[in-house]
């Protein structure tokens, strides 16, 4: 299996690329278009700002290969942090900015309802399953994962939503539509289940084109 992890300037590649390497696989680093369309499995990472991504994505002539790949074949992807915002159509971080659009979804800032909480938010936090997904087979409900972010996407419509934290407020914690995958949390550096889950990624989710619905439609 070609595993890639997208280096677009932005993410914690160097350790996402270690977890991986614990479970028996050894990642690619590229944002090569030939490398994209090679691949088995692509993860989107990112550790930043949400303008600073998409410009980053646009100079290295990423975004329609990644479209092909991932709308267009139905190539499983999973987005970490920054890369699952980067996948909804805009943010408000410093401004308006457009994202990839494959989801009717925003980033907003965490408000955390007159509550004294830090933001950003950061350390060690819940899942709370919101529905079964081959994600979190393996994982107790109990689970803790590690988080850092000032930032959550926002759906119009909750279907994709199968994992929420409580910071405040309930935000989004991990998300899906068929092949596309999202975590608001960095699964490596969440130690046991944090590995758990990216092996789930590698080895249980299916290419769209594999499932009962042909095409996507991930509006």
């Amino acid at each position: 299996m070609k595993v890639v992890i997208i280096d677009y300037g932005l993410g914690n590649i160097r350790s996402i690329a270690g977890a991986l390497r614990k479970l028996g696989h050894d990642p690619v680093v590229s944002r090569s278009g030939d490398d994209l369309a090679a691949a088995d499995r692509l993860i989107l990472p990112g550790v930043g700002a949400f303008g600073d991504g998409m410009k980053n994505l646009r100079e290295f002539g990423l975004v329609e290969p990644l479209a092909r790949e991932v709308l267009g074949k139905g190539k499983p992807i999973l987005g970490i942090c920054l890369g699952s915002q980067l996948m909804a159509r805009e943010s408000e971080e410093f401004g308006r900015h457009e994202g990839l659009g494959w989801f009717d979804a925003s980033v907003i800032r965490i408000e955390t309802a007159g509550k004294d909480l830090r933001i950003p938010h950061v350390g060690w936090d819940s899942l709370i399953k919101v529905r079964e997904d081959v994600l979190f087979d393996g994982i107790p409900d109990d689970a803790l994962f590690y988080y850092t972010h000032s930032y959550h996407v926002r759906f119009r419509d909750r279907a994709p939503v199968i994992g929420e934290c409580e910071y405040g407020v309930r935000f989004t914690a991990a998300f899906s539509r068929r092949n596309i995958y999202g975590t608001q949390f960095h699964p490596e550096k969440s130690q046991r289940y944090g590995l758990v889950l990216l092996e789930n990624f590698l080895t249980k989710v299916r290419y769209a084109e594999e499932t009962a619905n042909h095409g996507i439609d991930v509006q």
